[in-house]
C-alpha cells in the first residue's frame, strides 16, 4: 500500500485507521469528515467520527491532506498531491469540480503586482453553476 510508505516517510506511526482515512480521502476526492468516516466504516465498522477527525488533522499537519471550505458547511478534505486545481462549486447542485491552477495566473499576478498580495489559490473556491445545471436551466 502506498499509504504505508508515505506515512512512515512522514514519521507517523502506522495504524490501520490512519491508512484507511488517507485512502478514503484519495478515493473520494473532495470529502467531509463524515463522508470519510462513512467510507472507512465499509471495511472498519468500529471507527468513530472523532478518530477520523484526529487522523485528518494529523495527516494535514504532515502535508498529506489539505482542507478547503467549499460552502456554508464544514471543511472538505482532499489529498495534498492534488493541489494543482481551483475548486469550482456549483450553487445549484453542490457538485465540486476542478480547473487547473494556471487558470488563475493572471488574477494572482495582478494581485501581486498591483496590491503586493501573495495569493494561495489552493484554498480558492469559485462559486457558480456547473455545465449540467446550466444546461438544465435552458
Amino acid at each position: 500500500m502506498a499509504e504505508q510508505h508515505e506515512l512512515r516517510e512522514k514519521g507517523l506511526r502506522l495504524t490501520p485507521q490512519r491508512e484507511l482515512v488517507l485512502a478514503a480521502v484519495r478515493e473520494l476526492d473532495h470529502a467531509t469528515p463524515e463522508e470519510v468516516a462513512e467510507r472507512v466504516r465499509l471495511t472498519h465498522p468500529g471507527i468513530n467520527l472523532s478518530t477520523v477527525y484526529r487522523n485528518l488533522e494529523t495527516l494535514e499537519n504532515v502535508g498529506l491532506v489539505q482542507h478547503s471550505h467549499l460552502g456554508h458547511g464544514g471543511a472538505t478534505y482532499h489529498a495534498a498531491e492534488v493541489l494543482t486545481h481551483l475548486h469550482l462549486v456549483c450553487g445549484a447542485c453542490g457538485a465540486v469540480g476542478g480547473a487547473p491552477i494556471e487558470v488563475a495566473a493572471n488574477f494572482v499576478n495582478t494581485l501581486a503586482d498591483d496590491y503586493g498580495f501573495k495569493t494561495d489559490v489552493t484554498h480558492f473556491a469559485v462559486y457558480g453553476t456547473c455545465a449540467t445545471c446550466a444546461q438544465a436551466e435552458l
